[in-house]
């Protein structure tokens, strides 16, 4: 039995969750993605005539990407693999195309690789993919929360097409749990419950355009009403249900790098309240504290540098606190060291250095290093001129004595230009 026969047997189970017993068996029963989905639309086309390319489902979580490679394992003439990419290595995906390659040249059959949470294989992994891919033995589904542009090698992305999942409206939603509520075979229908709209609509906004989170919360709330006595869902038993409002913030999708992008732009900004305000989210929602101490630590380097060199200081031993005293005390470290940044005269005058002078070397021939600066501690480097004339700075008063240290191709190049701010404006004035 394959893991996607397991999973129908278990929806069949009235023990198993609702959101695993409500998941659609085909196109028709599946809620929203009416971009990708609709009649005429690619991913409806390819599924209808079984030649699917490969292709990478990307979105939040609970927005069908799993429940749409069991779609498509249900309805394909094609062989079905599916491998977890937290528990599969290598030997895993070798054995699986040799297989794929020996079905191809026996019966003409070929074959589907499904890889949930494909951004969890590393770069060898994905490279192993990379032949096989290209050569047709196997078609690639791959599963995603994040970003593949930032995740997936660009080798391997560039053969496949990236199929972009949206976070489900309230209309998909509520419909998904009218569904679960009418249906008496998998879902909820011999219990008779009554709802109010509000309700409905209350848990659509609670759920944040995650369909499981929507189906868990409406059978927690039939379980609430069961022990209640009561057959009528509205906003008050919701209530008691949900407590706290979940947090819209996904660690692994777009919003993730909204709220993390919006809260470097604070600390860049010098707005230290803001800059808190999403910390705090992404602290609440779970955030790994190691992840953000090193947007913190680049920040510092990035956005202040110079002008308070101590911030990378601070930076760096917020980074090393967090991992040695945790949660939930570590928030008070990364507090500390935001509310420092943020508030820290700013400059980007390195990163526009090094940006630059890497600019230079990638595009221009930069010419080869002054033979005075040469390496001269090796027999004969003399006599090639290495290291003759260099002036060794700490013979002289101050330590400091003028001498060409740029290849000639780049004598009178600057790089790095000290703005007029904190620490800096005191660099600026001896240079």
């Amino acid at each position: 039995m394959d893991l996607f026969s397991y999973s129908n047997d278990v929806e069949n189970n009235q023990t198993a969750p609702l959101a695993v017993r409500m998941r659609p068996r085909n196109l028709t029963e599946f809620s929203g993605q009416h971009d990708i989905l609709g009649k005429g639309k690619f991913l409806q086309q390819m599924i209808a005539v079984d030649n699917l390319p490969s292709i990478i489902l990307f979105g939040p979580p609970g927005t069908g990407k799993t429940t749409l490679a069991q779609i498509i394992a249900n309805s394909t003439g094609s062989h079905f693999e599916k491998l977890n990419a937290v528990s599969a290595g290598i030997a895993d995906i070798r054995k699986l195309v040799a297989a794929a390659k020996e079905r191809l040249g026996f019966y003409r059959q070929r074959t589907i690789l499904f890889i949930d949470e494909i951004h969890r294989f590393n770069k060898g992994q994905q490279d192993v993919l990379l032949p096989y891919v290209e050569d047709g033995r196997v078609i690639l589904i791959g599963a995603t929360t994040e970003n593949p542009y930032f995740e997936v090698n660009s080798a391997l992305l560039s053969r496949m097409r990236v199929i972009r999942l949206k976070s489900l409206e309230a209309a998909d939603l509520i419909q998904m749990m009218q569904l679960a509520l009418e249906d008496h075979e998998r879902g909820l229908g011999n219990l008779g419950i009554q709802y109010t709209q509000e309700a409905l609509l209350l848990i659509a906004d609670i759920a944040g355009g995650d369909g499981r989170v929507a189906l868990n919360i409406l059978e927690q709330s039939a379980a609430m009403l069961k022990s209640f006595d009561v057959k009528e869902l509205t906003v008050d038993i919701l209530k008691e249900v949900v407590g706290e409002r979940i947090q819209t913030y996904d660690k692994s999708g777009d919003s993730h790098y909204d709220i993390v992008s919006a809260f470097i732009k604070s600390m860049r900004g010098s707005d230290a309240n803001a800059a808190v305000h999403y910390l705090a989210r992404m602290i609440v929602a779970g955030e790994d504290v190691k992840f953000i101490a090193r947007r913190i630590v680049i920040c510092a380097a990035e956005d202040v540098g110079n002008a308070d060199p101590q911030a990378l200081v601070v930076a760096m031993a917020a980074a090393q606190a967090v991992q040695f005293i945790g949660m939930p005390e570590a928030r008070i470290v990364l507090a500390q060291a935001v509310i420092y940044i943020a508030t820290a005269p700013k400059s980007n005058a390195s990163y526009l250095a090094i940006d630059q002078a890497i600019h230079d070397v990638k595009q221009k021939d930069c010419g080869p290093v002054p033979l005075h600066l040469r390496d001269a501690h090796y027999q004969g480097a003399k006599g090639l001129g290495h290291g003759v004339e260099y002036l060794y700075p700490h013979n002289y008063e101050g330590s400091y004595i003028k001498q060409q240290y740029l290849p000639d191709l780049l004598v009178g190049t600057v790089y790095y230009q000290p703005m007029g701010n904190g620490k800096e404006l005191a660099i600026k004035r001896t240079k």
